[in-house]
């Protein structure tokens, strides 16, 4: 008999075990550290159950707030998402979604294979009505004063039109002001130059429809940004489409560790470096924590009927973590419901739009 979740009063999250690289005994230590935070949190923890079961018994902050679902297999980073479609139905990750889509979790995370994820989750979940292509939104740490700017998409599809751009558009304001706070976000398209003749057509056309619904949809349109504004405080909702995205991210990534890697060959060169190192420890300790990609681990998977957080693959116990309170401050702002309901009445105004007669003149 499956055994039912019986968390009244808690937010519950459904985590894949097996998806990261390191295992499930650092999954189970980054849900005991949110555990621990957060009291009106629960589980459904998915993967071989006896293992799962074992590692959950050592964490006393985990007692009574656990739920299993015994699943044999694993989809691994090698699997392709066509044949986890077609033959994943006994993995954890597939098990993960099933219990979003059943009700019995709010929301999702997995540190698994990103392509199968998403193609699982369009499978299990399915898209929003109105929605063409979901995104992945993902935080960046920022010059504004939340931090962290919104940008997506970065890696769901590598293709966008303007319509596709205007949604991802209107699905990173509803992720900003549910999961930032912000309430009037700022809305920035990225393009190679800010002047409003550059960029490709489709870009010229987004950056038309956007500035349409701006108003109506409660944000500011900054119009083009470019790639220096990702991290500024001009937005802080950065929109581009998955190909260039992607490029951002990885290129970001790389050259934050690039630079981590020469401070400390910077402070070893010499006594004197060292010794201004060990002076310098609270400013670099506290420089380490604002970049630390830890605690901002986690893409979104907007435009879903159901929240699915992804986690780094390499992501340690504070990482884990950090995406799980991430899926638990969307799940606690209705952030799925709001988003449904933004983007089906966008599509409405749309549709009307495009049905209204034009006024003489125009």
């Amino acid at each position: 008999m499956t055994e039912q979740p019986s968390h009244a009063g808690r937010i519950t999250i459904s985590v894949d075990a097996m998806g990261g690289d390191s295992g499930p005994a650092t999954v189970v230590a980054g849900i005991a550290k949110s555990a621990d935070k957060n009291p009106d949190i629960a589980f459904v923890l998915h993967g071989p159950e006896q293992v799962l079961r074992k590692l959950v018994a050592k964490r006393r902050v985990l007692q009574g707030r656990v739920v299993f679902r015994d699943c044999p297999d694993v989809v691994t980073m090698e699997d392709k998402p066509s044949q986890v479609v077609r033959n994943g139905k006994q993995t954890s990750m597939w098990s993960t979604l099933d219990s979003v889509r059943a009700g019995e979790a709010h929301g999702a995370v997995s540190c698994g294979n990103t392509g199968a994820l998403m193609a699982l989750s369009m499978m299990r979940l399915r898209k929003l009505p109105g929605v063409n292509r979901p995104a992945i939104a993902i935080l960046w740490p920022s010059r504004n004063p939340q931090g962290f700017n919104v940008m997506l998409d970065v890696g769901a599809d590598v293709r966008a039109d303007a319509k596709d751009l205007l949604q991802y558009a209107l699905m990173g304001a509803s992720y900003a002001r549910n999961g930032m706070a912000l309430e009037r976000p700022r809305i920035g398209l990225l393009n190679v130059g800010t002047e409003e003749h550059k960029g490709r057509s489709e870009l010229k056309e987004a950056h038309a429809m956007i500035a349409d619904f701006a108003e109506q949809a409660n944000f500011d349109f900054v119009g083009f940004v470019e790639g220096s504004d990702i991290p500024g405080d001009k937005a802080d909702v950065v929109v581009t489409d998955g190909f260039t995205g992607n490029v951002a991210i990885k290129t970001g990534e790389g050259t934050a560790s690039l630079i981590g890697d020469l401070l400390r060959q910077a402070f070893k060169y010499s006594p004197l470096s060292r010794l201004a190192s060990v002076l310098a420890i609270t400013s670099l300790n506290r420089l380490k924590k604002r970049i630390d990609p830890r605690r901002v681990n986690g893409g979104v998977f907007l435009g879903l009927n159901g929240t699915v957080v992804k986690s780094h693959g390499g992501a340690d116990a504070t990482g884990v973590s950090a995406a799980v309170k991430l899926a638990f401050t969307l799940a606690q702002s209705g952030f799925a419901e709001k988003l449904a309901a933004r983007v089906a009445s966008t599509a409405e105004l749309a549709q009307d739009a495009a049905h209204t007669p034009p006024k003489a003149g125009e």
